[in-house]
């Protein structure tokens, strides 16, 4: 059993109505720091191809390896926040990640690449992020649930902003090992303190989600019911029983592809714009600038799929994902400035979106007690697309000597993600609850 502290229990009482945004505040500054950690990799991986004169399959196969491992260790990490709660998670998280950017610094030889950037912060990253966060966060909320997840995860964006550029400038003035270290010392400086305040869920400190209060008869204010299936609401979940459904598939496959898409161009990204003419500074600000849209884009459309649902809301980021590739692919043949920006701000406003939903759409399908469980087992297949995409993207162009057949993948991969989402049905299980009146 999770053991609140006394200071943070007491925050909670005087403050119920704001607590739960006090987590997603958290949560806002420990995303910005942790993603940046792990999309660090993007801007490091041109500077160490360079040094060492590696392949680019190989160097981005670091990537792949920590996101792999940590697809595996996905399931503890749910065990392990059902347990011993997300504080526990989050704080050993950044001292794993900060250890590898630490670590980065004697790099010389491929394993110490994989070991370092890859497995260290790809683990300590995963721990930190959005697996984690996922699996606590609906807790807190239930009409507002994926807005306060996209304010949270909007902490992505803004770190991409503030961090990205300062790194990417500390590398071409100072190397990419002093940027390692001084990113990892200030991730340590200001996640460790912050999530002491983290908490598994209200009813821990013995509040209500969405900050309401309890009644005299121990209760909060009753809500319409948005149930839709009501057996299927009723039946307590587990591992087993989840992976005996074919929503939990649908899901899996959904999430596969997702990670493949998401993942394939955010590493690739900043070297192929470098590859076909563009300013580096101007590359590495593109990616900031995808995590900055990625702001409004996951706050404006989480709040939106709380009234309209899930499955249209995920549709739409799928599509931005796609409009990405399709750009990507015409860049190689024109090269031009707006051209780039429609690749940037469609994976921004829209792609990002994922994020944001990815959460609830298990929570409304899946809820319960073993949900965190559940969702880290999902996780398994985001992340492993997330590893598998980054790296075939890879070796497709060591193969072809073009990103084209690997952008077009990205393509067909953007439909599938947004199919299997609709044949998984969330709504059919619960609406949204803030479509209820």
């Amino acid at each position: 059993m999770l053991i609140q502290h006394p200071v943070v229990a007491r925050l909670a009482h005087r403050l119920p109505f704001f607590y739960g945004w006090v987590i997603v505040a958290v949560a806002f500054a420990t995303m910005a720091f942790s993603v940046s950690a792990r999309t660090a990799f993007s801007l490091m991986f041109p500077p160490i191809v360079d040094e060492f004169g590696w392949d680019r399959g190989l160097a981005a196969g670091a990537f792949s390896f920590g996101f792999l491992v940590s697809a595996a260790i996905s399931p503890v990490l749910g065990r392990l926040v059902d347990r011993r709660g997300p504080r526990f998670v989050i704080e050993i998280g950044t001292v794993i990640t900060v250890a590898g950017l630490a670590g980065a610094t004697l790099i010389e030889t491929p394993w110490q690449l994989y070991l370092t950037l890859g497995l260290l912060v790809g683990i300590g990253a995963n721990s930190m992020s959005y697996s984690v966060h996922s699996q606590f966060l609906p807790n807190w909320f239930v009409r507002n649930r994926a807005l306060a997840i996209g304010l949270a995860f909007s902490g992505v964006g803004v770190g991409a902003v503030l961090i990205l550029p300062w790194l990417q400038a500390m590398i071409l003035h100072e190397g990419w090992r002093t940027a390692c270290w001084k990113l990892g010392l200030i991730t340590l400086v200001v996640l460790l303190p912050i999530n002491l305040l983290v908490a598994k869920s209200p009813e821990s400190l013995g509040l209500l989600p969405d900050g309401e209060r309890h009644t005299t008869a121990g209760t909060a204010k009753k809500r319409p019911s948005n149930i839709v299936d009501a057996q299927w609401a009723a039946v307590e979940w587990t591992v087993p029983r989840a992976i005996r459904t074919g929503r939990f598939w649908s899901l899996a496959l959904s999430y596969f592809a997702g990670g493949w898409i998401w993942y394939s161009v955010q590493i690739h990204q900043t070297k192929y714009l470098v590859e076909i003419g563009f300013d580096p500074m101007l590359a590495a600000w593109s990616l900031g600038v995808v995590a900055m849209a990625g702001i409004p884009g996951q706050i404006v459309l989480g709040a939106l799929s709380d009234r309209i649902g899930r499955e249209i809301v995920w549709t739409m980021s799928c599509a931005g994902y796609a409009i990405c590739y399709v750009a990507l692919l015409l860049l190689a043949q024109a090269p031009s400035q707006p051209l780039m920006w429609i690749m940037v701000l469609s994976q921004g406003l829209l792609g990002y979106a994922v994020a944001a939903i990815m959460g609830p759409i298990v929570a409304e399908i899946f809820e319960g007690p073993r949900f965190g469980s559940i969702f880290s087992l999902l996780m398994v297949a985001l992340i492993g697309g997330g590893a598998v995409g980054p790296l075939v993207t890879g070796l497709l162009h060591d193969w072809t000597g073009t990103y084209t057949i690997a952008f077009a993948l990205g393509i067909a991969f953007s439909v599938v993600c947004a199919v299997a989402v609709w044949i998984a049905a969330p709504r059919k299980v619960r609406v949204v609850a803030g479509s209820l009146r």
